[in-house]
């Protein structure tokens, strides 16, 4: 009698602590069955945050050199411009001119920033 006392008790602790386990889920599961962290939105955000850093920093140093250019194309063109005549406009003066506004609308279209 103290045989089938014992056993009831050891069955009835058994299910009661592998039932204890099942009601508490673990960490949430991705679809291939890896483990996602908790915190995987805040790495997902600071990730994106750090890309939309890096992207400003790049535009940022194109806008620096595209500005640079802009400034000695326009002294080029300043110096053409000194050497032309009222008669006499010369075709490099007319490149030159073409060069820099397409530049400065390029310049234009980077300080708007990604649509």
């Amino acid at each position: 009698m103290a045989w089938s006392l014992s056993l009831v008790v050891f069955l009835f602790l058994l299910f009661a602590i592998s039932g204890n386990a099942q009601t508490h889920p673990g960490p949430p599961q991705r679809v291939d069955g890896t483990v996602a962290p908790a915190d995987d939105n805040e790495s997902r955000d600071r990730i994106a945050r750090d890309m939309a850093k890096k992207a400003n920093q790049e535009r940022q140093a194109l806008l620096k050199a595209d500005t640079d250019k802009l400034v000695k194309l326009a002294g080029e063109l300043k110096d053409y411009v000194d050497k032309s005549n009222e008669y006499v406009l010369s075709l490099e003066v007319l490149k030159k001119a073409e060069e820099i506004e397409k530049l400065a609308h390029s310049v234009k279209d980077k300080m708007k920033g990604p649509n």
